[in-house]
């Protein structure tokens, strides 16, 4: 095969939906897969099988790539390191990774740029927790996602079950926030910077359950708050790709950063149906340093809506019936096998009218989980 344009570590559906984009962009992905049959080996034809924290296995994967980017943050930072002082850029790069990878050493740096954020204290025992205060949130400070690696605590009792985890750990306040919502940004090496609609999500057991863009009701002057958050922090950080920042906004009208996320997320698969350009096709220009496309919203409204797995195991089959229910709305399967709780796809309905919008997300996304709806 010709020499690929870009590597990329990890082959989940973020993976698989950066190739759909790159079809279109005539870019050739070499992918480093952690199975044969993951989302996104499915569709690259030039993948590999094999390790990502294996140093020797990435020199494989990157010999004749000249960029390196990633479907997920956990590959480890000396090894990127490396790659960098054997010539291959990788964007992001670990100097920025490194606060996408340990949320305390987030919460320091964004505190230290004066990034509005909850109270916050590294602890390392029960006393530590206690002093801290409750009622508060628990988060092992790496490899926490989809609500994993996070406890809500009223007492140290709570948290036995943190504490036994080994993993390091960070108190938080328990914010009393009105709604969460997330600002994507894409970022060139060259320092072009394009900013996405603000977006609501909606939450269900820790896991993003469904996404309205824009955020509805969202005060304008907080709109254009959450993108100079996210901005700046792409700017101050050196990210390199898109950046998705996770905020909460509070009851008495704030904003404070919850998470970052740098590389495409949930939260922004809206954009590959409803904005002019997708953030999957936004990551690739971004990290190639080709000029950003137009990140307008297309319609008024948007809502994705993610597929967990349910009681439907042949989602293929299903296909069908929720393309005769709802023919207008966009399926997007990532060819995982269906196991309970786990995103297996997602659905994407646009239009003028929000509540007839989120609606139809719903009813299709329901005809994939649990085979029935409930209007």
């Amino acid at each position: 095969m010709p020499s690929p344009q870009l590597a990329v570590i990890g082959g989940g559906q973020l993976a698989r939906m950066m190739q759909q984009a790159a079809i279109g962009l005539g870019i050739r992905i070499r992918l480093l897969a952690e199975a044969p049959d993951v989302s996104a080996a499915q569709v690259v034809p030039d993948h590999v099988v094999g390790d990502y924290t294996d140093l020797d296995t990435l020199r494989a994967i990157v010999a004749d790539a000249p960029v390196v980017t990633f479907d997920h943050e956990h590959v480890p930072p000396e090894h990127l390191r490396t790659l960098e002082a054997e010539g291959h850029a990788c964007r992001p790069g670990p100097h920025a990774l490194l606060y996408a990878q340990d949320k305390g050493d987030m919460r320091e740096r964004l505190s230290g740029l004066g990034v509005p954020c909850p109270r916050n204290a590294r602890i390392a025992s029960a006393d530590d927790l206690t002093d801290f205060g409750f009622p508060a949130v628990v988060k092992t400070t790496r490899g926490g996602y989809d609500g994993k690696g996070v406890w809500v605590v009223r007492s140290t009792v709570d948290a036995a079950e943190a504490f036994a985890s080994g993993s390091q750990l960070l108190a938080e306040e328990l914010v009393d926030f009105r709604r969460e919502l997330s600002a994507l940004v894409a970022r060139t090496p060259s320092g072009e910077v394009r900013t996405y609609p603000v977006v609501e999500s909606r939450q269900a057991d820790g896991v993003c359950a469904e996404v309205i863009a824009p955020a509805p009701d969202l005060d304008p002057a907080l709109d254009a708050e959450a993108r100079a958050i996210a901005e700046r922090i792409a700017t101050e950080l050196d990210v390199t790709g898109i950046l998705a920042v996770e905020l909460f906004e509070t009851t008495d009208g704030r904003l404070l950063v919850n998470e970052l996320a740098m590389r495409p997320h949930n939260t922004g698969h809206w954009s590959i149906d409803g904005a002019v350009t997708s953030q999957f096709e936004n990551h690739l220009r971004a990290v190639l340093d080709l000029p950003l496309g137009a990140t307008d919203a297309r319609t008024p409204w948007s809502v994705m809506v993610n597929i967990l797995g349910g009681a439907v195991e042949d989602l293929e089959a299903q296909r069908a019936v929720v393309l005769a229910a709802e023919p207008d709305v966009k399926i997007h399967l990532y060819g995982k096998s269906v196991k309970a709780g786990r995103k297996v796809g997602h659905v994407t309905a646009y239009g003028s009218d929000l509540d007839d919008v989120l609606a139809r997300a719903r009813r299709s996304a329901a005809l994939f989980t649990t085979g029935v709806t409930h209007d």
